[in-house]
């Protein structure tokens, strides 16, 4: 799915203040594209988020989402760093929910949603409850469940924010098997520009609030990547340019390929 926002604001009253949280924020995500948005705690990463999930409505500007993507389905999903699984269903009804939703006979999602929780190396659990998991067991599961309910565009919350560090690495990779085998638009919210790096095509910079594009970066790393090619020459390189753009003292929009 590919989405283009254009001039976005967004405000709140929070007692006796007014709060600009996003302020003529422009961008845009190909369909396909892996896209990462890194910014200081506050910048309004998640506003944008439930913006593009349709929770949030702007104050001002325009949001564009095709009505029928091309493969005809228009969904977008959003993955947060916290549980969000149903305490009462098993892992095997979580993982399978949005197939359910979708009207999908039981033997076929049962079917489908096993295989997955297999690859990610979840078999054996399918029957226990949310809070007999670890952490990232669930964050599996609730990877699962968004890939299984075909998303034209999946929107991730720090999905992995709360994970260590061996944790997080396994499902990065885990979900980039996942994306370059669905190919899913994917826009991913993180404060870890190692993490935003190894994954993306593309990274936006955000500003302190209210949040607008700073900057931006292609990433042409060769994929697939791992953990050893945060160590190379050029992936440095990159992170030495995000953290310029994070400066304080770095304002207006930049471009760098």
């Amino acid at each position: 799915m590919r989405v283009r926002c254009t001039d976005v604001c967004v405000s709140f009253w929070d007692g006796l203040r007014q709060i600009e949280a996003l302020k003529n924020l422009t961008f845009e995500c190909a369909e396909g594209e892996f896209l990462s948005i890194v910014g200081p705690s506050g910048c309004g990463k998640t506003t944008l988020l439930r913006v593009l999930a349709g929770l949030t409505i702007p104050n001002n500007g325009l949001v564009e989402q095709p009505s029928v993507s091309a493969s005809g389905d228009n969904r977008s999903l959003l993955v947060f760093q916290e549980d969000s699984l149903f305490p009462w269903m098993t892992v095997l009804q979580n993982a399978a929910f949005g197939l359910e939703m979708q009207g999908v006979a039981k033997p076929i999602r049962e079917a489908r949603a096993r295989a997955l929780l297999d690859r990610m190396g979840i078999s054996g659990r399918e029957h226990s409850y949310p809070r007999q998991l670890s952490l990232g067991m669930k964050q599996r599961v609730a990877v699962i469940r968004c890939f299984l309910s075909g998303p034209s565009l999946m929107l991730m919350d720090e999905p992995f924010g709360a994970l260590d560090a061996q944790t997080r690495s396994t499902l990065q990779q885990e979900l980039l098997a996942l994306w370059d085998q669905h190919r899913n638009s994917v826009i991913f919210v993180t404060h870890d520009v190692e993490e935003a790096l190894l994954l993306s095509d593309r990274i936006l910079i955000l500003s302190r609030q209210p949040g607008t594009v700073t900057g931006e970066i292609s990433v042409q790393l060769p994929r697939p990547r791992s953990a050893e090619t945060a160590l190379t020459e050029d992936f440095l390189l990159l992170k030495r340019r995000i953290f310029h753009f994070l400066s304080p003292q770095e304002s207006g929009p930049s471009h760098v390929a």
